[in-house]
């Protein structure tokens, strides 16, 4: 079985409370983007993982750690997943949360387990905060850690996006221990409500702040994207992407020469 496990943007994201498990109430929007891995699991007579694509580093990766949860509770028989790893790793994309998410809906398909919707999310919430996400194909509230998802009517179909990536490594733990929690601000769905050229004075990643004073490079891809046209450009997550929406196509690859680039349209 093939799947195509696809990243995702944050429309804002807002830093609410300090929790007393050590996380953080968020407050984002999730917005499903068509640049994708490819995963492929098939019935083995031994468990095997292999990749291809970027390197992953990691052994005990996330595609292994969805087989090994749902394992866990249900009999699974072995198997060998070949991931080919294009979404950038530690980009705030959650290319990895995506991967883990597929596996246990590929898993549930291939050896009908028959597992429902809410119970595949309750599982995923338990891999990280943002894989319950990739279980939808549309535009998620999140809050709580992010694993707490509500569907909101926003769409950017038609609209053209631009991600650049720079060869930077954003640690999301120094990210969160720089920002200060604030829930007194207006309601993030309701600035979404608002017209798309709006949201340049009005839709704030919290973690650009602290960030772009470490690394102001990233800084400099937003800048560049919004000299370029865009009519809205954010860092994506804790970073290190930065995209821009553009209303056409556009074509930027030599101003980010030396960075992964994608675009295409939502």
């Amino acid at each position: 079985m093939v799947s195509f496990p696809f990243c995702k943007i944050n429309l804002g994201l807002r830093i609410l409370s300090k929790r007393a498990d050590g996380f953080h109430n968020i407050e984002t929007c999730f917005y499903p983007v068509p640049w994708c891995d490819v995963l492929e699991i098939i019935p083995s007579q031994v468990f095997l993982f292999t990749q291809s694509g970027i390197p992953i580093t990691d052994a005990e990766n996330l595609c292994v750690r969805a087989y090994n949860k749902l394992k866990e509770t249900y009999s699974l028989p072995a198997v060998k997943i070949h991931l080919h790893k294009i979404i950038p790793m530690g980009a705030g994309l959650g290319g990895g949360s995506a991967d883990a998410a597929f596996t246990l809906k590929s898993l549930n398909t291939l050896f009908s387990l028959d597992l429902s919707v809410d119970k595949l999310i309750e599982i995923a919430a338990e891999l990280g905060s943002d894989c319950s996400f990739f279980l939808h194909e549309k535009a998620m509230m999140g809050s709580g850690r992010g694993e707490v998802l509500r569907p909101i009517n926003i769409s950017l179909a038609g609209k053209f996006v631009v991600i650049v990536k720079p060869d930077i490594h954003v640690s999301t733990a120094d990210a969160y221990k720089n920002v200060r929690p604030d829930a007194s601000r207006a309601s993030l769905q309701e600035i979404l409500t608002e017209d798309l050229t709006s949201w340049k004075s009005t839709l704030v990643n919290d973690f650009e702040q602290s960030v772009f004073m470490q690394y102001p490079q990233i800084q400099r891809i937003k800048n560049t994207l919004y000299e370029s046209g865009a009519l809205y450009a954010s860092m994506s997550g804790s970073g290190s992407s930065v995209y821009g929406l553009f209303k056409e196509p556009v074509n930027l690859k030599e101003k980010f020469e030396g960075m992964i680039y994608w675009s295409g349209e939502l």
